[in-house]
């Protein structure tokens, strides 16, 4: 039973995995909304080691089409715009003196309906991520000892109710995130 129940609880832990993973991705499509998550893949050169933007500044979005980075230290300045540049994000950082000013351009149409194929894309991943869980949890729980066929079927349910649940969510993730990139 406890050898069970553990199945359970791992299955339940990948697909929760497989959602957060499908959140980050999801993160990363720029919808035209500033995000301070745009810059999350952004590093930079700083005294000889690759470091993570985020760990050297505060990145605001201070309003829709706007973020700004906010170096710890000002001579970081042109090495983080550099950083930018080379992220190949599409995006043409400026400078004040004091932080670095990233204007978001506005998204095509053609874009969006990119942007909403990849989010699918994703989403779909996500579900085949969600279903092996349930395959390989299936699986364990058929070659489990000692257990009745009407304990297997038991838990073989709850896994698929996880399953369902699961998939449900990542479609509901899908929807919200396609209403953010289709909205202009």
């Amino acid at each position: 039973m406890e050898e069970l129940d553990l199945i359970v609880d791992m299955t339940k832990e990948e697909m929760q995995n497989a959602l957060n993973h499908l959140e980050k991705e999801f993160v990363k499509l720029r919808a035209g909304k500033a995000s301070p998550g745009m810059l999350s893949s952004v590093r930079f050169d700083y005294y000889g080691n690759s470091t993570p933007l985020n760990q050297a500044a505060n990145i605001s979005a201070p309003d829709a089409r706007t973020l700004t980075v906010q170096p710890w230290e000002k001579n970081l300045i042109p090495e983080i715009e550099k950083a930018i540049i080379n992220a190949n994000l599409g995006f043409a950082p400026s400078n004040n003196g004091e932080m670095v000013i990233i204007n978001i351009p506005p998204v095509t149409e053609e874009r969006r309906k990119e942007l909403a194929k990849i989010a699918k894309a994703e989403t779909e991943n996500a579900k085949v991520s969600i279903r092996n869980a349930r395959k390989d949890a299936n699986n364990n729980i058929k070659k489990s000892d000692d257990v009745s066929e009407d304990m297997q079927k038991g838990y073989e349910e709850r896994i698929q109710g996880l399953t369902d649940k699961y998939v449900k969510q990542a479609d509901e993730l899908l929807a919200a995130k396609e209403k953010e990139i289709m909205t202009v």
